[in-house]
């Protein structure tokens, strides 16, 4: 390979580290270079984040593989590429499995690489991540010189090392580096936001916004959408990161104990109470409290709480002695809570104290494409569980996924993605190297949309009318879809509430009030 080639893709690249472009754009206009410069069927970038591989951009992959997490451990040609200064070409013939084997977006080409090199990026002599190249066609590297891909790593590095210099810029206008930094933490590889929505990009810069204040905040949306993941990056993003955040789910226990978790006991303060015990507040004291399903306390727990919240001062149940604490609040809840004011179920006063900032969460069903990158990292997940080399979607798959209404958002995605692995692996006789997920195995069943300005006649239709009343026929529905899930769990009560989305406390309330128990 001569050098003008070379200089002709690099120079452009040089210009731009002297632009303030956005961080997906400079790394897009990387890779779409290097493909230029190496022609090849795929290419990528990520990151190295402890033990994992992070993509940040990819060309020529699948949507899905920017929401995978590669741990380094269970790819030996990643960790060879990280032992190596040094560009690494993998022989056509290798035996070692190939992260990325089903997923080159090439339509009607085989599913297996043939063909794999790469290089780490080093920023102030250290790993920062790796530049990776794919190729369908055995042997299609072997006439391409590793200094070209050296160079280019050079640059890369360059590259990524003006991007993170740009934003600890802005950070220090701000003064908040330390809080973004312990945020990205936050986006830990099992507990991670995933998304590049606009919807999603709102919350996260909501959570920038909020994180670093002392404000309390109250995070609604439906059931699955990732409250608590929410909640958590709003701890790592404040100044109390380096204590504790302590959760209560409030519907998990019975009204008795709920005062005892949120406050403390003394010994003797109940039937069972033979000790001293520091309640979650005096848990996290410094730090944060996280009240899940905040709408489930009960009234009387409601009025000590707030004056908690007023004085910082709390006394423990039997315990005339006062404790001071020092809590941020962060609450949840899926209901509304202004109506439960308006129906005498929440005090206003208590509501008012939990909403000085609210926060929504988004659906899945807003977040367009994001349900592609979560479905990457569910399918990573369970490609490592199964012991697979590859577990990846057919486009019909995909086409599925995009379509389908998602009433429980990313815990239905997450448990959807288990099971449907499960099955489609349960299908085959012999371990495949690959498996690959069809629209089949989902099972999913897009809702037809009722066209605008459809007449009375046509809605009934659609949906006739229950003869009960709205409320009866959900409380059948319920029934139904309870007695049907208890059945397939052989009546396991904790297996049932995982499959419905819900914690076991509220499945037993609800089957209780629906006679069920």
């Amino acid at each position: 390979m001569t050098n003008t080639p070379l200089l002709t893709t690099l120079l452009p690249l040089v210009s731009d580290l002297s632009r303030d472009l956005p961080d997906q754009e400079r790394y897009r206009r990387l890779l779409q270079a290097m493909r230029g410069l190496l022609p090849c069927d795929a290419a990528a970038l990520l990151r190295l984040e402890g033990e994992w591989l992070v993509p940040l951009a990819v060309d020529g992959l699948s949507p899905d593989t920017l929401g995978r997490r590669f741990k380094v451990s269970e790819h030996p040609r990643f960790e060879l590429l990280l032992s190596r200064p040094q560009p690494t070409r993998f022989a056509s013939d290798s035996s070692l499995p190939d992260p990325y084997d089903g997923l080159v977006n090439t339509p009607g080409a085989t599913l297996e690489v043939h063909d794999c090199m790469g290089c780490p990026l080093m920023v102030d002599e250290r790993p920062w991540g790796l530049l990776t190249l794919d190729a369908l066609t055995p042997g299609q590297f072997q006439s391409l010189e590793l200094d070209a891909l050296q160079a280019f790593a050079s640059l890369a590095a360059a590259t990524v090392t003006v991007a993170e210099r740009i934003e600890q810029l802005a950070l220090r206008a701000e003064d908040a580096h330390h809080r973004a930094e312990v945020y990205r933490q936050a986006s830990g590889q099992d507990r991670a936001l995933i998304g590049q929505s606009a919807a999603h990009k709102r919350l996260l810069e909501e959570i920038r916004l909020v994180g670093g204040s002392e404000l309390t905040v109250l995070i609604n949306g439906e059931t699955g959408v990732g409250k608590e993941l929410v909640a958590m990056a709003l701890h790592q993003a404040s100044q109390r990161a380096a204590k504790p955040m302590v959760s209560l789910n409030c519907a998990a226990l019975p009204d008795t104990l709920v005062e005892s978790e949120l406050f403390g006991h003394v010994r003797g303060a109940f039937t069972g109470a033979h000790g001293e015990r520091r309640g979650k507040f005096e848990l996290a004291n410094g730090g944060t409290l996280f009240l899940d399903e905040v709408g489930e306390l009960p009234l009387a727990v409601q009025a000590k709480l707030l004056r908690v919240l007023q004085s910082g001062q709390l006394q423990r149940l039997g315990s005339d002695r006062e404790h001071r604490v020092d809590v941020r609040l962060i609450a949840a809840t899926n209901r509304d809570l202004a109506a439960e004011v308006r129906a005498g179920n929440l005090r206003a006063d208590f509501y008012h104290r939990l909403s000085v900032y609210p926060l929504h969460v988004p659906p899945l069903r807003e977040r367009g494409r994001d349900v592609l990158l979560l479905a990457g990292y569910f399918l990573e997940q369970n490609r490592s569980r199964l012991g697979l080399n590859s577990l990846r979607l057919s486009s019909a798959a995909q086409a599925a996924l995009l379509a389908y209404d998602w009433p429980g958002n990313v815990r239905e995605l997450e448990h959807l993605i288990g099971r449907s692995s499960l099955k489609a692996l349960g299908q085959h006789a012999q371990r495949p190297r690959i498996l690959t997920l069809e629209a089949s195995d989902l099972g999913l069943h897009p809702t037809e949309p009722v066209a605008p300005g459809a007449s009375a006649e046509t809605l009934q239709a659609a949906m006739p009318l229950p003869t009960g009343g709205l409320r009866e026929a959900v409380d059948d529905y319920q029934r139904q879809l309870i007695a049907a899930c208890l059945q397939r769990h052989q009546q396991n009560w904790a297996a049932a509430a995982r499959e419905l989305g819900l914690d076991r406390a509220n499945l037993n309330r609800l089957a209780r009030r629906l006679g069920l128990r």
